[in-house]
């Protein structure tokens, strides 16, 4: 599969960003209860289309820029993109890696302590032993892994929504022309939006075999697609027992638990502690990628020991902010403060100075 140039250009970079997009808040449910389905069913539905398009545009115009500039790591894109203000991206993401990854910690340790009633850390060490064995083996097993888990997430969904729609279909019906419905769903939708693209420069990694412009830009608009096509799954999933599954810290295990399959929760959950990894991996990988290409104009290599042990020191200050937080207060009140923050820094600059270079020039 991997030797596949049409995979490789088209399917992976999606995979890889969905890897990054799904992650403790999108794959538990808890996300997209906080950024849409607390507006209304079909407020909530609105905010996600909004943000499918902003993605659309983004990966689009952020992968034929990294093609063009040559830069697969987000310190020397953002360096070629905003000159000496790169740092500020660099900032934001060391803060927004903080706060995603805490809330994969704290979603990791809340689903074994849930299910298997033992400490909230014990998830938390395997997590942080698991992203640093993938990191110590660099790129090439990093991709294979994000792919290949993001594949089977697909599979689960799928799974998942046909067994929800077949039992609760005139629930998810009924509830979703509910008329309780609030306006704000383009705020949302362009805050949700921002927020996960701000870190695409993370994956700029699987983006070397992009040779021309239509390749990038049809590879951006078939990423954004697989990365949000999970989202509608679980979405209207959520439908079929709104509104009392609001309240739910992990919604889709709610939603296993009304099936009445203990199987394929146990298989659900495993799959979801995986994109946990997944998720905080992706994001970590781009770091050591950064610090990698750093070393390399200094004519030094980031081996595979120093990569674990970034990747684990990163693990550890985040266990600190799970710890004192929680999954909820973390996605409603971490999330929407970073988000202002990558439209300013990425997402405008990705939108005009890349329309600038890419059309104009």
């Amino acid at each position: 599969m991997f030797r596949n140039i049409f995979f490789k250009k088209f399917i992976l970079p999606g995979l890889i960003f969905q890897s990054l997009v799904i992650g403790g808040g999108y794959g538990t449910g808890r996300e997209l209860v906080e950024f849409f389905l607390l507006l209304g069913p079909k407020s909530g539905l609105y905010g996600m289309i909004i943000s499918l398009i902003i993605w659309c545009i983004v990966l689009s115009f952020t992968f034929d820029l990294s093609r063009k500039f040559q830069t697969y790591d987000y310190r020397s894109f953002l360096k070629k993109l905003l000159g000496k203000g790169w740092v500020f991206y660099e900032i934001t993401y060391l803060i927004g890696l903080v706060l995603v990854i805490s809330v994969l910690a704290s979603a990791s340790g809340n689903l074994l302590n849930e299910e298997l009633n033992i400490s909230n850390i014990y998830g938390i060490i395997l997590m942080i032993l698991l992203i640093g064995i993938f990191s110590y083996f660099g790129s090439k097993l990093v991709m294979k892994f994000l792919s290949y888990w993001s594949i089977a997430l697909y599979f689960v969904f799928l799974i998942l929504i046909i067994s929800i729609g077949s039992i609760f279909s005139e629930n998810i019906i009924l509830n979703f022309n509910i008329s309780e419905n609030k306006p704000n769903w383009l705020i949302n939708g362009f805050k949700y939006a921002a927020y996960n693209v701000g870190v695409v420069p993370a994956m700029l990694f699987c983006l070397k075999d992009l040779k021309t412009r239509k390749e990038a830009i049809v590879s951006g608009i078939i990423g954004a697609f697989l990365a949000m096509i999970p989202g509608f799954m679980i979405y209207f999933s959520l439908l079929s027992h709104y509104p009392e599954i609001k309240s739910e810290i992990i919604p889709t295990n709610f939603l296993f638990n009304k099936l009445g399959s203990d199987s394929f929760k146990i298989l659900f959950q495993i799959i979801l502690f995986g994109t946990f990894v997944e998720t905080g991996l992706g994001l970590i990988h781009g770091f050591n990628e950064r610090i990698a290409s750093w070393l390399i104009e200094k004519k030094i290599i980031l081996s595979g020991i120093y990569r674990f042990i970034i990747s684990s020191f990163i693990m550890v200050i985040c266990i600190f902010f799970a710890e004192q937080f929680g999954l909820i207060s973390l996605i409603a009140e971490g999330y929407g403060t970073l988000t202002w923050a990558y439209w300013i820094i990425f997402v405008f600059p990705v939108i005009f100075i890349g329309l600038k270079k890419i059309i104009l020039k």
